[in-house]
């Protein structure tokens, strides 16, 4: 099921992926997730969402930049009622 440009995740370029999901009938659908920076994609999407190759080099990240992201969103503080 997972191609080779699937076993990088297309935002990052991280090879630590895991499947989150699988769909009902075997082999027809993974959905699979970035540990690193999050992305999380259907392995049936197109190329420009599953392979990073084709995704959109304007929402590419760089290591750098992961280390650079702000924890978002921030937990806010408890309320006391």
């Amino acid at each position: 099921m997972t191609t080779p440009a699937q076993s990088l995740c297309p935002r990052c370029a991280s090879n630590t992926i895991r499947t989150i999901a699988t769909s009902p009938v075997p082999g027809i659908w993974e959905v699979r997730q970035c540990q690193p920076c999050g992305f999380t994609w259907r392995t049936t999407e197109p190329a420009r969402r599953t392979d990073r190759e084709h995704y959109p080099r304007a929402f590419t990240l760089t290591e750098a930049d992961l280390h650079a992201a702000p924890a978002v969103p921030p937990v806010p503080p408890l309320v006391s009622r």
